[in-house]
């Protein structure tokens, strides 16, 4: 029988939905706190808590990341894989990957220094996006209206660690007051919502106040989320898109996607979906 385990570091809904998943198909399986393991990167052998699969849940970017390259080094299974979670987690070079594979993405620029970054906004035009490349929940995603305003931005980026002094700015979309959320669970698309946010606040995050729709999967939705998904080596994922006046375009591709939300506004089983698509991943 496959050992499946559920990596995490804060017990979310979606870990606890995931565990009652496990429980509910009588699955083998056990929970793993990253916080409390250590992995020999000298050894061949695995770490004596993980199992044969491992589903990784957790919050903190790098440590998601580096635990991932260290369990795949032993030759545990890892959903989603070390290449894909390095890509999806990075803007730069989830760009990169959608750009290459031919998916519609808004026009990115990507500079080093904040005059550089003057220049790059002013040829994508006014109102314009500065995102860190690192980062989720729209945190530090900041809207440029005109000049003053970028340089006050840029201003405060220069105070911070230097990894938020690679300055990764993005045209503005005009779209409604709405974005997509397509979930790809494997060759699978079982459902999309939409991310509404009419406040004052642009950014659609339903940590920020999204209100969730269901949204149709259309046969063109379902092409463009599976092709972005395989642009960055498949797996599982929240493939965020926008609706513009030349049709959808995809601006970020989630690795470690959250669905507290969407399950009870859609009543898709995500999470026992995840975990059906991890045994069947661990049995190849």
């Amino acid at each position: 029988m496959v050992m499946l385990n559920i990596l995490f570091d804060h017990m979310r809904w979606e870990e606890k939905a995931l565990y009652n998943a496990c429980e509910k198909k009588g699955i083998d399986f056990s929970l793993v706190d990253a916080e409390k393991i250590f992995i020999d990167l000298t050894s061949d052998a695995k770490p004596k808590e993980v199992g044969d699969v491992v589903i990784q849940r957790c919050v903190s970017h790098f440590r998601g990341l580096y635990a991932t390259a260290a369990l795949e080094n032993a030759g545990v299974t890892v959903v989603n894989r070390y290449r894909t979670s390095e890509t999806c987690g990075n803007k730069v070079l989830g760009t990169l990957a959608l750009k290459n594979a031919g998916i519609p993405t808004p026009r990115t620029c990507i500079a080093f220094t904040p005059e550089a970054t003057m220049n790059a906004l002013q040829e994508l035009g006014y109102p314009a996006i500065l995102k860190p490349i690192v980062g989720s929940w729209g945190r530090l995603v900041s809207l440029v209206k005109d000049k003053t305003s970028a340089m006050v931005a840029l201003e405060h980026r220069e105070m911070m660690f230097p990894i938020y002094q690679i300055y990764y700015a993005q045209e503005m979309i005009k779209r409604p007051p709405r974005d997509l959320r397509v979930f790809v669970i494997g060759d699978d698309v079982p459902v999309a919502i939409y991310r509404v946010n009419e406040t004052e606040d642009w950014r659609t995050n339903t940590a920020r106040g999204g209100r969730v729709e269901r949204c149709p999967v259309t046969d063109t939705i379902r092409d463009l989320a599976l092709k972005s998904a395989e642009a960055v080596g498949g797996g599982v994922f929240g493939v965020d898109m926008m609706e513009s006046n030349g049709g959808l375009v995809v601006h970020e591709i989630n690795s470690t996607v959250e669905f507290k939300n969407t399950v009870p506004a859609t009543g898709v089983d995500i999470p026992g979906m995840i975990v059906e698509y991890a045994l069947k991943v661990a049995k190849r």
